[in-house]
């Protein structure tokens, strides 16, 4: 969760609730020809309808995704086949065009810093249709899995992430429906196959907290090994935590994620950490040397970014690392994508390759096993800060 915003007369918190987000299941894929019969008045949405809504949003993520996978066999674009009823509008496709080329230049990328991937699989989910006029919104969760090819060859087997989008649909006066536009609704928008967009959210800093220093992205990183015993901290059972709940969000803690806070990635971290013997600091809420969270209530340093690194730091429960690569195994990684001096998500390692490179599992878009290769493949530019934990 992004910061909250604390004036120097540190106000209260809302305690915030969240409601679980039902999932629908999907309708079956029918070809494009099928979308119903529409009238110039009123255009029909029926279920032959929103099943194409559906078939056309699964094209667009599967090509997205496609395009970072090393001799992709997917030589023409899945959405070219769509035309008729329901098809791209001439303004999306160019902005599709440009997407497969970004996601293609990151694959370049990718490759330099010693990743690819061999195959994916991308599949789509209708979650619900609002239909007002002739605009149409369509609610889907994307489920993508992306496996790792062998070049170092002590990878993991894969990397996942789950994310959900609102597709825009407009009809015209024969009752065809364009899609004009594709909003991310989680709070984080970090999948690996989703652009990197400039963070605009306002500056949270203080000059009387803990500072953390940067860290560089460069390998080899000097050595830093872990010792795993020395704290007392159970870090398998931290990775093990993020793991076992990285989709499927433990019902004993609010969920963040959409609730226009932030998101929930440093809960969601903060919950790791506690799984692995982190104990409460009980206090006020806003008081950042504090940090508690459960269903009820939880600190600002439980739930925002910088506030878990001021607690962090100041609790001497972290140290800073000097390079990125050097995480291991219960490890953070948070990211200031801005360079603003607000640092804007938290990542916890729960995977470190035996040739050094960690992986990331988070919330908000919710992650499985993200490489830091990917990371800085995505925001070469953004500011890196690695804790040991």
């Amino acid at each position: 969760m992004k910061s909250r915003k604390v004036s120097r007369t540190r106000r209260r918190a809302t305690i915030l609730t969240a409601a679980a987000a039902s999932v629908v299941a999907g309708v079956a894929l029918l070809p494009n020809w099928s979308a119903g019969a529409s009238t110039t008045t009123e255009p029909e949405v029926d279920a032959k309808t929103k099943a194409t809504f559906q078939k056309l949003a699964d094209a667009v993520f599967t090509d997205r995704t496609n395009a970072l996978v090393d001799e992709s066999a997917a030589d023409q674009p899945r959405t070219d086949g769509f035309s008729g009823r329901v098809a791209l509008s001439s303004g999306a496709a160019r902005t599709e065009d440009s997407a497969l080329d970004q996601l293609g230049d990151r694959k370049d990328r990718l490759a330099r810093l010693g990743e690819k991937y061999s195959a994916a699989n991308t599949s789509v989910t209708l979650d619900r249709t609002r239909v007002r006029g002739r605009t149409a919104v369509v609610a889907v969760t994307e489920t993508t899995t992306l496996t790792y090819d062998k070049v170092r060859g002590d990878e993991p087997k894969s990397t996942g992430f789950q994310a959900h989008h609102e597709l825009t649909f407009r009809a015209d006066k024969s009752g065809n429906w364009r899609l004009t536009g594709i909003r991310e609704t989680d709070d984080g928008g970090f999948a690996v196959n989703q652009l990197a967009k400039s963070r605009t959210a306002a500056t949270t800093t203080d000059d009387t907290m803990p500072s953390a220093p940067r860290a560089a992205i460069t390998r080899p990183a000097p050595s830093n090994p872990k010792n795993f015993t020395a704290s007392g901290y159970d870090y398998k059972a931290m990775a093990a935590y993020a793991e076992k709940y990285w989709r499927n969000y433990n019902p004993a803690y609010p969920d963040f994620n959409g609730q226009g806070a932030g998101g929930d990635c440093t809960n969601f971290v903060s919950q790791s950490l506690k799984a692995g013997g982190w104990k409460h600091v009980p206090g006020y809420v806003y008081d950042y040397t504090r940090w508690f969270g459960n269903a009820d209530i939880q600190s600002h340093s439980f739930v925002g970014v910088n506030e878990w690194s001021w607690f962090a730091l100041n609790s001497k429960r972290v140290t800073s690392l000097a390079n990125v690569y050097q995480m291991d195994v219960g490890d953070v990684l948070q990211v200031d994508f801005d360079k603003d001096g607000s640092k804007d998500h938290t990542m916890i390692v729960t995977y470190r390759s035996p040739q050094g490179v960690p992986y990331l599992t988070y919330h908000s878009t919710n992650t499985y096993r993200r490489s830091v290769a990917s990371v800085i493949a995505s925001y070469p530019n953004a500011a890196y800060y690695a804790y040991r934990t």
